[in-house]
C-alpha cells in the first residue's frame, strides 16, 4: 500500500531519460504542450555520450512522448540545456557543447587531470518551430566576453569552463540567459566560479539567428561573486525580473548561505549584494545545491532550497554537496525599498522528500497550468514531475503578506499550566502493521501532530512530563538550562530525543510549536511563527526522528509544567505558516 502524501518523491510522474537524468526544465508551447529538456546519457553524470533530449506532454506531465535528441546521436558531449520561448512561438534551447572534442583537462595546480569534459567548449543554441517536435539542423554559437577568471584559468582562456542551469528569460523584448564561469578546476571539481548573464537585444527579431548580437553582463572583468569575505564559489545563478524592471538573482555558495542581489540597470552592475535573509531577519541556510527563484503568474515568488548550512558547510568541500533531501520552499512577495522593489521572503515549508535521507534531488522547475502548480526535480537518475496543491502555496503567500492563516486542525489535548491529565490521548501512529501483506510487515503512515505551547514563564523546566519511570516510554517536552526546546519520544524499545537551537530571547507570552511530521520523519521548532533553523549553533535546525517508532501501550498521566499558560496537541503537523505567534488570536486554531 503506497502513501498518498503528495510530497513523497515516488508519488510523482516519471520524465523519460536514460540512466543519467538531469535538469528537467519545462516551457509551455503555443500548441498547449509542455516541452521538457533533460541532460541524459547511458553513463553517470559527465560520462562520454552525455547529451540533451526533449520530450512533450499534453496531460500535465502524466505521460510523455518519445525523447528527441537535440544533437545527432554519437555527437560530442552536449549538456545542461535551458529553453526560452519567443512571442512568435519559436523555442530556443541553449546548452554546452564540447565542440573541440577535448578528452582531458588539467586541474588548476597542474597536479592532476579530469576526464569529465561536459563543462567546456562552446555555448550554443538551436531552435524549434514545431513546438519541440524537432530541432534546427543548424547550431549557433554564442560569443561571450572573457572575464579575469577565464583569462587566469589553467589554459589562459584558450579553453573556457562553464555551464548553465534554471531558466532563460525575456525582458522588454530582449533574450537573457545565465552562464556560470569556472575559473579553477580542482577540489570539488569546480574550485572557483562566478556568474554572468548573456543578453541579446535582437534574437527574437533577427532573420538569421547567426546575426543576433550578444552582450556579456555585468560590465567589467568580474562576474557575480560572494559578498566581501565570502568563499570562491558563486554559481548556478537564477535571475528573475521584478515588476519595476529590476533584476533579482539568487545563487549558491560554499559559505553555508545563498547570495541574493539586485540590479537596477538591466544587469550591468549589481551593487546590492548580500547573503539572503528571510523577513524575520534570519539568514537563509543552504548547501552547494540548486536554489531557484520563480516568479508566478500572480506576481508572487517561490524559492526552492534545502534549509541547512551555516559554517558547517565550509569544513570540507564535498560536504557542501550533501543533504539535498528534503527540499524546502519559501514564499515571497514584492515590497518597496528606497532603491526599488525587493522580495520579502517568508518561512520554510517542507516541499518534497524521499524516505531515504541519502537520496539527493535538485535542479527543479516550476510549471503553472490553469491555476495549478507543478514542480519537476531529479535524483540524477530519475526525473519526475509533482503537482503542488494550490492551497498549500496560498497559505504561504498569505502568511508573508501578513494575512491570517487558519489551521483546520483538530485538538487532541488541551490543558493549562500545572494540570495533571490521568487519561491522556494516544499519540499518533507513525508506523503500523500492513494487514494487506501476507507477512504482515510494517508500513509508514505519514501521520503527525503538533505541540503548541503558550508560555507563562520562560524559565527552564519540563513543559510536559509523560514518561514511565520503569523504562522511560512516553513523551516529554522541556526547556533545558540553555533554553533549548527538547522533545523526547520513547516507546520502551527505542528513544528519539530532538532539540532546537538556544532561544535566549524567550519571553512570557511567546508561543512555541513543535511540529512532528511522520512523512519526511522530521521535527521542526517554531518560535512565534519563526522557523528555528539552527543559526550558527546547528547545521540543521530541523531534526530527523525515526518514524518507524512502534506505538506501544503506556498508561502514564501527563503533567503540565507551571511555566506553561496553555498547551495543545493538534492532530496533524502544521505548516510553519499555520503556527501562531504571540500577537495572534487563539481562535485561529478553532
Amino acid at each position: 500500500m503506497s502513501r498518498s502524501d503528495w510530497r513523497l518523491l515516488e508519488n510523482g510522474s516519471r520524465i523519460p531519460a536514460e540512466n543519467y537524468a538531469d535538469q528537467p526544465y519545462v516551457v509551455k508551447t503555443d500548441d498547449g504542450a509542455w516541452l521538457c529538456c533533460v541532460t541524459t546519457g547511458m553513463g553517470s553524470e559527465g560520462a562520454q555520450g552525455q547529451h540533451v533530449s526533449t520530450c512533450r506532454s499534453t496531460d500535465c506531465g502524466r505521460t510523455w512522448s518519445e525523447p528527441v535528441s537535440v544533437e545527432a546521436p554519437g555527437d560530442v558531449e552536449n549538456s545542461y540545456a535551458v529553453m526560452l520561448k519567443a512571442h512568435s512561438g519559436r523555442v530556443f534551447i541553449f546548452y554546452n557543447r564540447n565542440s573541440d572534442n577535448v578528452r582531458e583537462i588539467s586541474t588548476h595546480d597542474r597536479r592532476g587531470t579530469f576526464t569529465r569534459v561536459d563543462c567546456l567548449g562552446s555555448f550554443v543554441f538551436k531552435y524549434s518551430d514545431d513546438h519541440g517536435r524537432s530541432w534546427s539542423r543548424e547550431r549557433y554559437e554564442i560569443p561571450f566576453r572573457l572575464f579575469d577568471c577565464d583569462r587566469n584559468n589553467v589554459y589562459g582562456g584558450r579553453i573556457r569552463f562553464f555551464w548553465n542551469v534554471g531558466r532563460a528569460f525575456s525582458l522588454d523584448g530582449t533574450a537573457l540567459v545565465s552562464l556560470i564561469r569556472v575559473g579553477e578546476m580542482g577540489e570539488g571539481f569546480y574550485q572557483r566560479s562566478e556568474g554572468s548573464l548573456l543578453k541579446s537585444p535582437d534574437l527574437f527579431t533577427a532573420d538569421d539567428p547567426a546575426e543576433a548580437h550578444w552582450i556579456t553582463l555585468p560590465e567589467g572583468d568580474a562576474g557575480l561573486r560572494t559578498p566581501p569575505g565570502g568563499g570562491p564559489i558563486s554559481e548556478e545563478q537564477c535571475f528573475v525580473p521584478l515588476s519595476d524592471g529590476s533584476l533579482y538573482v539568487t545563487y549558491r555558495t560554499v559559505d553555508g548561505y545563498p547570495v541574493e542581489a539586485w540590479s537596477r540597470d538591466g544587469g550591468r552592475s549589481w551593487p546590492e549584494l548580500r547573503y539572503m535573509r528571510r523577513a524575520s531577519g534570519r539568514l537563509v541556510k543552504h548547501p552547494r545545491a540548486a536554489n531557484f527563484t520563480w516568479k508566478c503568474a500572480n506576481g508572487k515568488y517561490l524559492y526552492w532550497f534545502h534549509n541547512h548550512g551555516g559554517s558547517f558547510i565550509r569544513r570540507k568541500r564535498q560536504i557542501a554537496y550533501e543533504d539535498r533531501n528534503p527540499a524546502w520552499l519559501l514564499a515571497g512577495v514584492e515590497v518597496d525599498s528606497p532603491q526599488g522593489k525587493v522580495i520579502r521572503w517568508g518561512e520554510p515549508e517542507v516541499l518534497l522528500y524521499h524516505d531515504d535521507p541519502m537520496v539527493r534531488f535538485s535542479y527543479p522547475d516550476l510549471v503553472e497550468q490553469d491555476g495549478r502548480y507543478f514542480v519537476t526535480e531529479t535524483e540524477k537518475n530519475i526525473a519526475r514531475v509533482h503537482e503542488i496543491p494550490a492551497a498549500f502555496l496560498e497559505k504561504m503567500w498569505a502568511r508573508v503578506e501578513g494575512r491570517a492563516v487558519l489551521a483546520d486542525a483538530g485538538i487532541l489535548f488541551e490543558a493549562s499550566g500545572g494540570s495533571r491529565v490521568d487519561a491522556p490521548p494516544e499519540f499518533p501512529e507513525f508506523y503500523r502493521r500492513n494487514h494487506e501483506t501476507r507477512n504482515g510487515c510494517g508500513m509508514l503512515t505519514g501521520n503527525g501532530c503538533t505541540w503548541e505551547v503558550e508560555l507563562a514563564d520562560p524559565s527552564p523546566g519540563l513543559l510536559l512530563a509523560g514518561r514511565a519511570v520503569e523504562d522511560g516510554r512516553g513523551v516529554a517536552l522541556e526547556l533545558d538550562a540553555e533554553r533549548r526546546l527538547v522533545l523526547t519520544l520513547d516507546n520502551g524499545g527505542e528513544e528519539c530525543r530532538m532539540r532546537s537551537e538556544r532561544i535566549p530571547q524567550l519571553a512570557s507570552g511567546d508561543i512555541l510549536c513543535v511540529v512532528i511530521d511522520g512523512g519526511p520523519g522530521i521535527v521542526s521548532f517554531i518560535w512565534n511563527g519563526v522557523f528555528l533553523d539552527g543559526g550558527e549553533e546547528l547545521q540543521f535546525g530541523w531534526r530527523r526522528f525515526d518514524p518507524h517508532l512502534i506505538r506501544r501501550p503506556v498508561s502514564v498521566p501527563w503533567q503540565v509544567g507551571n511555566m506553561v499558560k496553555t498547551i495543545r496537541l493538534l492532530d496533524r503537523p502544521l505548516m510553519t505558516a499555520e503556527c501562531r505567534s504571540r500577537l495572534e488570536n487563539r481562535e485561529e486554531l478553532c
